[in-house]
């Protein structure tokens, strides 16, 4: 079994090597794991997987060599988890679901019934309201029903009532390939950080007062400025046209990146940058700001990032007057080819599918225009992205 887990995992991508399975068996020798199947699941995560984007795969790889009864098979003897049991319940029970649950027995009668059942029950059960098994009402098992119910070997809630799910995967889904949300993009966005103290002194130097204390004799209290991300961002949002689907995401990354860096300043256009820019979409026609005003007042240590699907007419970037909403006197390329100009580190980011990509002309174009420097708005692709802003 462990070897086709090792093998599963590679199969789905996990870059699992045979040194770290080896360390896998050192620790299962050792009986790390405790003889619980969670406890495994930790110490197997914990020596295979070495980046965080693969948790979704090893879970699933997990789930599914490690499922349900077959799982319970191996655990007949072995003592199940009622201290963690108890924890999620008081977590997340009510005090009426709490005493419904004592008024059946209470959790001490609930596990010593499943270990009793583990014993006695040898083969698979359906249906009935004693044996562990699926469709009926006993408190173990998958498809039925119980007010106080362990849920074993079902893919997802029915009733919502058992108060123990056995294989129920615990993690956000953190696959690179996948779309964006606001969590991992958080994690992508760290990678983006160069820290510098500034500003006044605020925090307590422990080793600097230490040495001068020591040097003195007297208690000498030294401070510095506290420890900040250095790293400065301009943001480009495309907006309304066909972004209007992407919204969700830029407005995700919109609040990440709030978050993440100090010093950032955001600004919108449509379709492709020309003269101007604006701060607020509801004054877009009467509060704009000059493109070229914003290239002298920031300087060049900004790092700059456009979001946008790049899907326009060609004309758009490539021609005066191509724009579809006025009249611009320079093409969207010259606007571009000024950024570049002035600023050293620029991505975009194109929430679209990047398997749409080369079936649009105008992304073609604007790859070029950024040097190759587009990146699709996925886990992998944003992580891609920062790796480059930081080079």
């Amino acid at each position: 079994m462990f070897i086709t887990f090792f093998t599963e995992l590679k199969s789905a991508g996990v870059p699992v090597s045979l040194r770290e399975y080896l360390t896998l068996m050192e620790a299962l020798e050792k009986d790390l794991a405790e003889r619980r199947v969670e406890d495994f699941y930790y110490l197997a995560r914990t020596c295979l997987v070495k980046d965080e984007s693969n948790l979704d795969r090893f879970d699933r790889v997990f789930g599914h060599v490690f499922k349900g009864l077959d799982l319970l098979s191996e655990v007949e003897t072995r003592e199940l988890p009622e201290e963690w049991l108890r924890k999620l319940a008081e977590k997340h029970l009510s005090e009426e679901e709490k005493a419904q649950i004592e008024a059946l027995g209470g959790f001490e009668k609930l596990m010593e019934t499943l270990r009793e059942r583990l014993k006695e029950q040898e083969k698979r059960h359906q249906g009935g309201n004693k044996w562990i098994g699926t469709g009926g009402t006993s408190p173990f098992g998958a498809y039925g029903y119980n007010p106080e119910g362990v849920r074993i070997g079902q893919k997802e809630s029915r009733h919502r009532r058992a108060v123990k799910v056995w294989d129920k995967r615990e993690f956000k889904d953190l696959d690179d390939s996948n779309q964006l949300g606001s969590r991992n993009i958080q994690v992508a966005l760290k990678r983006l950080r160069s820290f510098a103290r500034t500003g006044a002194a605020e925090e307590l130097d422990l080793d600097h007062t230490i040495r001068a204390t020591a040097h003195k004799g007297l208690l000498d209290v030294k401070m510095r400025p506290e420890r900040r991300n250095a790293v400065k961002v301009l943001l480009f949002f495309d907006i309304g046209g066909s972004m209007d689907d992407h919204i969700r995401v830029c407005e995700e990354l919109f609040s990440a990146a709030r978050t993440e860096f100090k010093v950032m300043e955001h600004f919108y256009f449509h379709n492709c940058l020309y003269e101007s820019v604006w701060k607020q979409n509801s004054r877009r026609h009467s509060d704009k700001i000059p493109t070229m005003d914003l290239l002298h007042k920031y300087p060049a240590d900004y790092k700059v990032i456009f979001i946008g699907d790049a899907s326009m007419s060609p004309y758009e970037i490539a021609y005066p007057g191509g724009s579809v909403e006025h009249w611009n006197a320079e093409a969207g390329a010259t606007w571009l080819e000024r950024v570049k100009a002035v600023y050293k580190n620029i991505v975009w980011l194109n929430p679209a599918q990047e398997a749409h990509w080369p079936y649009t002309h105008s992304i073609k174009m604007i790859q070029q225009l950024m040097d190759g420097h587009m990146y699709p708005l996925t886990v992998e692709g944003l992580t891609e992205a920062m790796k480059d802003l930081a080079r």
